[in-house]
């Protein structure tokens, strides 16, 4: 599809939490390639200073006091969300907004192309992990996560597996169109090391830290858990016999990647795996959990666990462990996998997304004018 009209200016939100933000930088240095300036507008536990210095190189960062929806009990602490994005989009002359929480966009107003990207929400994790929708109490995030698709002149989802779980989740959604990820993490071929590498927020349930730590104990090689053990909202997981490593930087993260033979991802709810795809691009073998997600992207170029056993992971692991041609053809076969994922064809999908949005805004405007 041809791009008809580029905006010079967008404004993405983001947060500090999880993968959203890697996401957004990323794609923000792709989208320089096209003209388009981004303003970040960030929700939720502020950035480190490194995170701030990355936003600040690649277009600019205004934090914002708000919290992020799924860090509340109650709605009204995000009444604010909507006006001060207005107020930025005008103060900074913005053509249209990118919002990564879908609840951004539900009480906004006025007519300024807006596109929501579905990263993850509550509704679609209760169930994936649970099994069941949000608890009566949360029943609000579910409401305000629908008016802000039904809002967005287009909705993306980074998967299919994603895109299916929001229209049984959500009902009827026409349209949402799926973009994969991409990661600016270069191919590399560098020696391997003796160990697992594995990263997420292990403090969040879905990402399924007890049936890792528990297969570290019947595992060949060291286990390591990257990513915070502690959550915004108290939540804490304890690793007792995987090795953490702690949150890393962006940097230190990478090097890990380079040289882990294996990375595991045991997720219940993953609509992409940003880990995952770096670890691959590094040349490591996989070993994920068996969701839709992960066969979706990943089917033919991993091994797949059963995702509540713990023996099951373990046994992956060892396989690989005991086997160096199978773990390099495994590897081989991931890394090609994630040429499939580059940034150039994810900013291009976007590209295309963003001119429809502009041309639909625009028309509309015009046949308002006329009558």
């Amino acid at each position: 599809m041809t791009i008809i009209e580029r905006p010079q200016r967008i404004l993405m939100t983001v947060d500090a939490v999880g993968g959203v933000w890697r996401y957004a930088m990323d794609l923000a240095k792709g989208l320089r390639r096209y003209g388009v300036e981004t303003v970040f507008a960030g929700f939720g536990p502020p950035p480190s200073q490194a995170q701030a210095g990355e936003a600040n190189e690649i277009g600019k960062l205004l934090w914002l006091e708000p919290p992020l929806d799924w860090t509340v009990d109650s709605e009204d602490r995000l009444e604010p969300v909507c006006g001060l994005l207005s107020q930025l989009t005008h103060a900074h002359s913005i053509e249209l907004l990118h919002l990564n929480l879908a609840s951004q966009a539900a009480a906004l107003t006025g007519a300024l192309p807006t596109v929501v990207v579905s990263h993850s929400c509550v509704v679609t994790w209760f169930d994936a992990v649970r099994g069941s929708d949000v608890p009566p109490a949360w029943a609000w995030q579910k409401r305000l996560n629908r008016l802000g698709f039904e809002r967005a002149d287009a909705v993306v989802a980074p998967s299919h597996s994603h895109a299916a779980a929001l229209c049984r989740c959500y009902g009827r959604m026409d349209d949402v169109e799926v973009v994969y990820n991409s990661s600016n993490f270069g191919l590399t071929s560098m020696p391997k090391e003796d160990f697992v590498l594995a990263a997420g927020r292990w403090w969040d349930e879905g990402k399924n830290g007890v049936v890792l730590d528990g297969a570290a104990a019947l595992c060949r090689w060291p286990v390591l858990m990257a990513g915070p053990t502690r959550g915004p909202n108290g939540q804490y997981f304890a690793i007792e016999h995987a090795t953490s490593v702690g949150e890393l930087g962006h940097a230190q993260m990478m090097a890990f990647m380079r040289k882990a033979g294996i990375l595991a991802s045991p997720s219940l709810y993953e609509p992409f795996g940003l880990a995952v795809l770096e670890g691959a691009r590094a040349g490591a073998a996989l070993v994920l959990a068996d969701i839709e997600t992960y066969r979706e992207l990943w089917d033919g170029a991993a091994l797949f666990c059963e995702p509540r056993d713990r023996r099951s992971f373990a046994h992956a692991i060892n396989r690989f462990a005991c086997n160096d041609t199978m773990r390099a053809e495994y590897g081989a076969k991931a890394q090609a996998r994630s040429r499939s994922f580059s940034a150039d064809r994810q900013c291009r999908a976007l590209m295309e997304i963003y001119s429809r949005a502009l041309v639909a805004a625009r028309d509309l405007a015009t046949a308002g004018t006329i009558s």
